[in-house]
């Protein structure tokens, strides 16, 4: 990996953003998006995880973080990932309700196949970008972009209106998951 997406200060916050390979709509379904929500909260619990900001989208995740002394948030991601990767591949296949289930994990395994470090599956895309936010203007830029992004995509009409979001939680209605705020 290119030294440009590495995270070299972990005090500091980063954005975050990772994809699903050949950006798959895995996360149209609830179900899927949970495990997601899970395991992040089990990150906040167990690995170190700072949570600033959040958002699910359809395909791709968006995170404001940060990590506890003594965590490094690579370490967190890379674990996020692959246990996310592993449980979601799992959870389609057992999904007898899943139309899509054929061609996503064909999907998978095919990028999988092209990448020397998986085994039989690829879910996510390899890169993180995290970008390293040093000021109060792009701390609040990245913000507003993460919280406006179910707007932008026609998914609600309020970034507040989206459950798998952080948005609610700023704009003072309970969120799924534990925020530290920006301030």
């Amino acid at each position: 990996m290119s030294t440009k997406y590495k995270i070299r200060d972990q005090s500091k916050l980063h954005s975050i953003t990772f994809s699903v390979v050949e950006w798959v709509d895995v996360f149209t379904r609830n179900l899927y998006k949970d495990i997601l929500v899970e395991n992040l909260k089990y990150c906040q619990e167990n690995k170190g995880l700072i949570l600033y900001a959040w958002c699910i989208m359809t395909n791709h995740v968006h995170l404001i973080i940060c990590s506890e002394e003594g965590y490094n948030q690579e370490d967190i991601l890379r674990d996020f990932k692959k246990f996310t990767s592993k449980k979601l591949v799992s959870v389609i296949e057992d999904n007898n309700q899943e139309s899509r289930k054929n061609w996503m994990l064909w999907l998978f395994r095919s990028a999988g196949e092209k990448n020397g470090n998986n085994k039989n599956h690829q879910f996510w895309q390899q890169d993180n970008h995290p970008i390293e936010l040093s000021t109060n203007e792009m701390m609040q830029q990245r913000l507003d972009y993460i919280h406006n992004n179910p707007v932008e995509a026609g998914i609600v009409d309020n970034p507040e209106d989206y459950l798998y979001s952080s948005a609610r939680d700023y704009a003072g209605i309970k969120g799924l998951l534990e925020v530290e705020f920006i301030q």
